[in-house]
């Protein structure tokens, strides 16, 4: 069955301050043990701010590290599903349910990526 990485790509700006509530954790786990029980997902995880990150770049000759926040990203990527699913259409269905659990105060999308396999 084929892999898929759902990364959650959000606005840290609009995010509200004191991050999920303790509802949205409430139907997140239950999500989170729908998927398990259903043998769909692998891993799952938030992740820490951009301020936080550290950004390594190659520029063909030699690497060079930057720390977060980036000035130029207004959308980062902050957690991701690691799902196995039957087909990208279950994958895609799996994606919108973990979107539509948010509230109108979270700007969010998540983008769904089969993992090719060698």
């Amino acid at each position: 069955m084929p892999r898929y990485l759902s990364l959650v790509r959000i606005d840290e700006s609009t995010a509200p301050a004191g991050g999920p509530s303790p509802e949205l954790m409430r139907r997140m786990g239950e999500l989170i043990e729908e998927m398990t029980k259903a043998g769909v997902l692998l891993d799952t995880s938030g992740l820490t701010p951009a301020a936080q990150a550290v950004r390594v770049a190659w520029d063909g000759e030699r690497t060079s590290v930057t720390d977060g926040p980036f000035a130029e990203s207004k959308e980062v990527v902050g957690g991701y599903a690691f799902m196995q699913c039957k087909d990208r259409a279950e994958a895609l269905e799996w994606t919108r349910r973990f979107l539509s659990i948010h509230g109108p105060e979270w700007n969010l999308a998540c983008e769904l990526r089969e993992i090719v396999e060698y």
